[in-house]
């Protein structure tokens, strides 16, 4: 637990980081603030800002996504989840987070190949066992095509689990949603 909870510190850190330095800029000679330039707009496939698709992982189910503006969303997942569970007995999962996109670190070719990093909580719901509610911090990559309104993505999400008991983990999987 301690591994995953330093993992998940680690993370977080490092993507405040990344996005404050990213985000603000002065000049030496004068100290003034100077206004980042805006990532690159979405591209037009992705106008409609609302994704809806499949995960395959913990968990294993169905997966939306709503653009706020061009570099953060808010994400969700909703299926089932085999961890911590009996051999026979799955359970309800849920988690929701807050994403920040960078489109400028892995640059490609053709299409958008943005990494994100943020911040949510998750909720497992069992049958016959106390339910779990905890926090997690997702990091991923997802390739937005150019001329398809889809896009697929990879992510791992370190998770702290608050109760009823404490405990670490890891959750995350792969996935493919469709723009609406």
């Amino acid at each position: 637990m301690k591994k995953t909870l330093l993992v998940a510190l680690l993370s977080v850190g490092f993507g405040v980081a990344a996005y404050s330095q990213s985000s603000t800029t002065t000049t030496s000679a004068t100290n003034l603030y100077v206004q980042p330039a805006p990532f690159p707009p979405l591209a037009s496939n992705y106008d409609h800002r609302f994704g809806a698709g499949i995960i395959l992982g913990e968990p294993t189910g169905f997966s939306l996504k709503y653009w706020l503006n061009d570099r953060m969303a808010v994400d969700g997942a909703l299926g089932a989840s085999f961890q911590h569970s009996d051999e026979d007995e799955s359970s309800f999962y849920m988690h929701g987070d807050v994403l920040w996109h960078n489109f400028d670190l892995l640059p490609v070719p053709s299409g958008r190949l943005p990494v994100y990093f943020g911040v949510g909580g998750l909720l497992r719901v069992r049958d016959d066992q106390d339910n779990e509610v905890g926090i997690r911090v997702p990091v991923g990559l997802s390739y937005m095509f150019e001329n398809a309104p889809i896009d697929v993505f990879v992510e791992i999400g370190p998770a702290l689990d608050l109760a009823p008991n404490v405990r670490g983990e890891v959750t995350g999987g792969i996935g493919v949603r469709f723009w609406f």
